[in-house]
């Protein structure tokens, strides 16, 4: 397995898994590739790795800036990552993590926010903090992981790029 950087033949491929990875997640909407889209559209899709296997894309993760209402700087968004069923839980997910982390940290980042699965991603660090909240989204599956001592309090703004449904 390769992991890079996505490239501008990746994209049909990164769609493709995106869709197949989401298709029977009942929490899904379902847009996943679309806010992908947006993001890069946008140029707020900082972080882009794929995840290759004999030329073939098995697996994306996308990481994007995220606002916070206390003015703390440097933090991004996780999501979406996916990974096209037939090679989910192969160790493909936790791959991408791992490198998309190492990655943003690279460039300065103070820290990264997700909505997923605490049982999943509390192996990487994340946790829920009261303090630290998107508005709608229940503060179990509401998680960060800080690279510094400072855990910023408030509000999580993910890019308008989330919105995209189509």
């Amino acid at each position: 397995m390769i992991i890079r950087k996505e490239n501008a033949s990746d994209i049909d491929a990164i769609s493709e898994v995106t869709m197949a990875a989401f298709k029977t997640l009942p929490i899904s909407n379902h847009t996943e590739q679309f806010i992908i889209h947006a993001l890069r559209a946008a140029g707020a899709l900082t972080i882009s790795l794929v995840a290759e296997i004999d030329g073939r894309i098995v697996g994306h993760i996308a990481f994007s800036p995220v606002a916070i209402s206390d003015g703390t700087k440097n933090w991004y968004g996780l999501g979406p990552i996916s990974v096209l069923p037939a090679y989910q839980k192969q160790g493909i997910g936790k791959a991408l993590l791992q490198e998309g982390l190492s990655a943003i940290k690279r460039i300065g980042a103070q820290g990264c926010y997700l909505v997923g699965d605490p049982n999943y991603y509390k192996r990487f660090g994340f946790l829920s903090y009261p303090a630290l909240i998107h508005e709608g989204v229940p503060e179990e599956v509401s998680l960060a992981l800080p690279f510094t001592e400072n855990t910023p309090q408030g509000i999580v703004m993910f890019n308008e790029g989330f919105l995209a449904n189509g």
